[in-house]
């Protein structure tokens, strides 16, 4: 096996983990807690699923340390291409990963204020559930702003598979694709606040089947090795 599959087959496999522990933490666990507009049904959650909601905590500050290892594996099998693109798709990457880390310390402050008897007895239950969902709220608006670098470096990625010849260039176009969704999602949940959460479902399927698809294919397939020793003679 050439060193360019080894090195692609290792970006596969964390890119994989890296999609099932940010699907677990964010569709799975705050889909089963956070209850937009339901202050008393999300505290409840919260309260009854605390170990629940830790565990996503940490899966999804483990998901954002595997997005920049991810980030650096790439960078080192396609830095050939353009120094420059990699470089920017490693520091895009290194500020997303920075955002989600950070955000997460509402989720886990959510979880301390319905747990800790001391909250309640300060606050009262009613303004208690309102301080729970507002924690739950900014994190899930942080994620949002994060989704900005979920987009943005898919475009130099994309770009640099596109040149490098190591994938199919369909798969290449549909990165930067994908990441164009991600960017439109997240513009039409500020500007559009009625409709924008059902756009952005909608528009980033072809961001999800992009990243799923590559991911897949660094981890079956590796790298077209013939395409990826002509990109490097030319």
């Amino acid at each position: 096996m050439s060193p360019d599959k080894k090195t692609a087959r290792v970006a596969g496999l964390l890119y994989l983990l890296n999609g099932i522990l940010s699907g677990f933490a964010f569709a799975y666990v705050l889909g089963k807690i956070y209850v937009s507009g339901d202050a008393e049904t999300t505290a409840a959650n919260v309260l009854a699923h605390p170990l629940l909601l830790r565990i996503g905590v940490v899966a999804d500050l483990s998901q954002a340390l595997i997005w920049f290892l991810l980030a650096m594996v790439l960078h080192k099998l396609l830095r050939h291409v353009h120094p420059g693109a990699a470089a920017a798709m490693v520091i895009l990457v290194a500020m997303g990963s920075g955002i989600v880390c950070l955000n997460d310390v509402f989720q886990i402050v959510a979880v301390r204020i319905a747990t800790d008897a001391s909250y309640g007895a300060g606050f009262g239950a009613p303004r208690l559930n309102a301080v729970i969902l507002l924690m739950l709220d900014i994190h899930h608006y942080g994620f949002l702003i994060a989704q900005i670098f979920f987009g943005l470096w898919l475009l130099p990625f994309g770009y640099l598979a596109y040149e490098s010849r190591m994938f199919p260039r369909g798969l290449s176009v549909m990165l930067v694709v994908g990441g164009v969704c991600y960017l439109i999602g997240m513009i039409a949940v500020f500007l559009l606040p009625e409709f924008g959460e059902k756009i952005n479902v909608y528009v980033t399927i072809p961001s999800a089947i992009a990243e799923i698809s590559m991911a897949a294919y660094l981890t079956v397939v590796g790298v077209r090795t013939d395409r990826s020793n002509a990109a490097q003679t030319r």
